[in-house]
C-alpha cells in the first residue's frame, strides 16, 4: 500500500471510530431510556429491555456507519486541506485520484459491512425484536404487571390488581378496562387467573365480580354480576412495519408485492450508497488553507439531507406504484454515481486534455 493512501485511510479511520462510537453510545442511552420507561409502566418485561436495546443498536449501525464515514471523510480531509498537507502532496506530483483510492480502502469494507447488516443483520434483529415484543407486551402476562398500579397498553387496555402472583398467573382484586370498536368493557373481580397457553387467544378466568358494557353513541349499556366468567383478551397487535422489515431476502426475492420490492431494493442499495456517498464527501471537503475543517459541515449536511429524503421518496413511490421498479430506489445510486464520475473526470484533468 502506498504511503499517501495509508496516511489518508489512517486519518479518516480514527475520526470514523470516534464519531460512530459516540453516535452508538447516544443511541443506546436513548433506546434504554425509552424501553426502561415501558418496563416501569408495566407494559414490557424488564428482562427483555436490554436484549431489545442490543438489537436496536445493531439495526442502527446500518445507518450510523455510512453517516460516520461520510462525516469523518469530510472532516479529516478538511483538516488536511486546512493544514496545506494535500496541497503539498499535489504539488509534489501525487495524482488527485490517489485521494479517492485512499478513501476507498476504508469505504469498501464499510460498504460491505453495511450491505451485510442491511440484507441479513437488520431482518434478523427485527425478527427477534418482534418475537420479544409479542412475548413481553401482552397486557395479561402477569410476570411484568405491577401491583397497585394502572398498567396501560398502547391499545388502551388497562389492568389494575392489588395482589399479583406470577408463579401461577393469579391476580386478586382485579380491575380490567378494554375498549374496541366503540364498545368499552369494565371487569371487576375478586380473583382472576390468566390462561396464556394460546398466545393468539389469551383467556382470563374471573371469579366473583361485576362486568359493565358501554356502547358509545347508544343506550345499550349493560351490567352483569357473575360468580365465574371467562373472557377472551385481545392479544398484542402485530406491527406491520416491523414484520415487513423482518422478512428475509429470500422471501422478498420471491414476492411480487410492490412494498416488498421497495424493501428489497432499499436493502440492496445500502452498501453501494455508503461508498458513493463517502466519495462525494471528498470534493465537499475542500477548504482554503486556515479556513477550518468544520466549515464544510453545512454543505455536507445539505447533501446528506437530499440523499436521505430522495431515497425515502423513491422507496415510497415504488411501494405506491408511482415509480417503476426497474428504476426504483436505484435512481439515487445512479445519480450519486454520475456525480462522482463528474468529480473524478474533473480531478484527473481529462476535461482539460479533451478541450486542448
Amino acid at each position: 500500500m502506498y504511503l499517501f493512501e495509508r496516511y489518508v485511510m489512517k486519518e479518516t479511520r480514527n475520526v470514523v471510530l470516534m464519531i460512530v462510537g459516540f453516535l452508538i453510545f447516544i443511541f443506546t442511552i436513548y433506546s434504554a431510556q425509552r424501553y426502561l420507561t415501558d418496563a416501569a409502566n408495566g407494559t414490557l418485561a424488564l428482562k427483555a429491555v436490554f436484549v431489545i436495546v442490543f438489537y436496536k443498536a445493531l439495526i442502527a449501525l446500518e445507518m450510523l456507519l455510512p453517516i460516520g464515514l461520510y462525516v469523518a471523510t469530510a472532516i479529516s480531509l478538511g483538516q488536511l486541506y486546512s493544514d496545506s498537507e494535500i496541497t503539498a502532496a499535489l504539488a509534489a506530483g501525487i495524482s488527485p485520484l490517489r485521494l479517492y483510492r485512499g478513501v476507498l480502502l476504508l469505504a469498501i469494507p464499510v460498504g460491505i459491512a453495511c450491505a451485510i447488516l442491511s440484507m441479513y443483520g437488520r431482518p434478523w434483529a427485527y425478527a427477534h425484536i418482534d418475537q420479544l415484543m409479542q412475548q413481553s407486551q401482552s397486557s395479561f402476562d402477569v410476570s411484568h404487571l405491577q401491583a397497585n398500579k394502572f398498567n396501560i397498553e398502547d391499545d388502551g387496555t388497562m389492568v389494575h390488581a392489588q395482589t399479583i402472583t406470577p408463579s401461577d398467573n393469579h391476580i386478586k382484586n382485579t380491575f380490567i378496562y378494554t375498549t374496541d370498536k366503540g364498545v368499552t368493557k369494565v371487569f371487576r373481580s375478586q380473583v382472576a387467573s390468566i390462561d396464556n397457553t394460546r398466545p393468539q387467544n389469551p383467556i382470563a378466568h374471573l371469579q366473583s365480580g361485576s362486568a359493565y358494557t358501554f356502547e358509545h353513541g347508544s343506550n345499550n349499556d349493560s351490567q352483569q354480576t357473575y360468580r365465574n366468567l371467562a373472557i377472551n383478551l385481545k392479544p398484542a397487535a402485530d406491527d406491520e412495519g416491523v414484520r415487513s422489515k423482518a422478512k428475509s431476502m429470500q422471501t422478498l426475492d420471491r414476492s411480487r408485492d410492490l412494498s416488498d420490492i421497495a424493501e428489497r431494493q432499499w436493502r440492496q442499495t445500502r452498501g453501494i450508497n455508503a461508498v458513493l456517498m463517502t466519495l462525494l464527501a471528498i470534493p465537499l471537503s475542500r477548504v482554503r488553507p486556515r479556513q477550518g475543517r468544520f466549515s464544510v459541515l453545512l454543505p455536507l449536511a445539505l447533501v446528506f439531507i437530499v440523499i436521505f429524503f430522495a431515497g425515502n421518496i423513491c422507496r415510497t413511490l415504488v411501494s405506491n406504484g408511482m415509480l417503476p421498479p426497474v428504476i426504483g430506489v436505484w435512481l439515487v445510486s445512479w445519480v450519486m454515481l454520475l456525480g462522482n464520475l463528474y468529480f473524478w473526470v474533473r480531478d484527473s484533468s481529462l476535461l482539460k486534455k479533451w478541450f486542448k
